[in-house]
């Protein structure tokens, strides 16, 4: 089987995420790896009154409540809504606080948190020679458009792909349809010529056969499959096996 396209999740299949690389901070006793120390700091002068304890709780409570609202419906809450959610949960002017305070917090908090992303020495050298004979694409769950494609600029690969199609700006994450058919659409293609890789079972190779792709899952710990889940077409451990599957 041949494929005009090569479609990949971005986050912990392109390039890594290293919790141990985010900021430490000790907060009520505890040592917690956040950026929340960096935006508390940039956040005072908005909001003098709020310590960081009870910065880092509504952080953490805003995290929580858009992974449940993620969780239900598979919607997106973008990081500008997550944290308006986060000025209500304080009892701010959400209001004043998104035209003053947001962009602030938006740069502090995506500028630490890209510090966490790392791409493996060898994905570089493997995308120049999957994208000399394919078309490659990303398709990615994340909440902030302008810091995926910063990590892939800055990681020198963002002219590998042809399209860039983050959940923010769709409005839905994957396994919904609608994400991968927005990806397959902007590059003019029919599902069974494309294969998408994705480091989840349950979101990345079930979302993609919903569509009718074909899917390699990077199983990097050997899990089992999840229950319910589809097996995939293609199981590795390590992307540079998928010079094997596309025969480079």
């Amino acid at each position: 089987m041949t494929w005009d396209a090569l479609l990949f999740d971005l986050f912990d299949t392109l390039v890594l995420f290293e919790r141990e690389r985010l900021p430490e901070i000790q907060v009520n006793g505890r040592t917690l790896r956040s950026t929340a120390g960096h935006m508390h700091e940039a956040f005072r002068p908005f909001a003098p009154g709020v310590s960081l304890e009870e910065f880092v709780n509504a952080l953490l409570w805003s995290w929580h409540e858009a992974e449940r609202i993620r969780g239900e419906s598979h919607r997106e809450v973008a990081a500008p809504e997550r944290f308006g959610m986060l000025f209500g949960h304080l009892g701010l002017d959400a209001a004043a606080m998104e035209r003053e305070a947001l962009p602030i917090l938006l740069s502090t908090h995506m500028r630490e948190l890209s510090k966490a992303v790392v791409l493996p020495a060898h994905h570089r050298e493997l995308l120049a020679a999957l994208g000399a004979r394919h078309r490659l694409a990303v398709v990615s769950n994340f909440d902030y458009t302008p810091t995926a494609r910063l990590v892939l600029e800055r990681e020198g690969i963002a002219s590998l792909f042809e399209t860039v199609v983050i959940s923010d700006a769709v409005g839905w994450r994957k396994p919904k349809a609608v994400i991968f058919e927005t990806a397959l659409g902007a590059l003019g293609l029919e599902p069974a010529r494309a294969l998408f890789v994705g480091d989840r079972a349950d979101i990345d190779v079930a979302g993609a056969h919903g569509v009718g792709m074909q899917a390699v899952w990077i199983n990097r710990a050997r899990e089992a499959l999840p229950d319910g889940a589809t097996a995939p077409e293609f199981e590795i451990q390590d992307l540079a096996e998928l010079r094997r599957i596309v025969g480079i």
